[in-house]
């Protein structure tokens, strides 16, 4: 493991949960990400605090760099057709599965809803899957 910052994830996973609470609290809505990016581009209520929070998720980590904590750019693939097509799919998936891992994972299991559990179990079975065939079989 390269990355292991476990001081950094404990601070960043209860920023999380406490948005989401907060979300939740004040508004009565789950802070799914697709859900909410979602209500952006349909005719759904609510678009203040919508845009309120997708900007949030795109302000944080430049106010994070100004204050003296930059945040490492992820590795990405140089195939842009290959970043297109995993984001349409991912787009796909989580209207099939009636939300996202932010939604199902983080909000879901908190209220301990069977469907979430269920959905966030298969979103990171999938995701095991990929990654070997991404890492392993692709690779030779």
């Amino acid at each position: 493991m390269n990355n292991f910052t476990p001081a950094s994830a404990a601070i960043g996973g209860t920023l999380i949960g406490f948005a989401a609470a907060l979300l939740m609290l004040t508004t009565g809505r789950i802070a799914g990400v697709s859900g909410i990016a979602g209500g952006l581009i349909g005719s759904a209520d609510g678009r203040g605090w919508r845009a309120a929070f997708i900007a949030g998720l795109v302000l944080v980590p430049a106010i994070s760099r100004l204050v003296g904590f930059p945040l490492s750019m992820p590795p990405m693939p140089a195939n842009w057709v290959l970043v297109t097509g995993a984001g349409l799919l991912v787009g796909f998936g989580s209207r099939l599965g009636a939300g996202c891992t932010s939604g199902h994972g983080v909000c879901g299991i908190a209220r301990f809803s069977p469907r979430s559990i269920a959905a966030t179990l298969i979103f990171m079975a999938t995701a095991m899957v990929v990654v070997a065939i991404a890492r392993h079989a692709l690779r030779g």
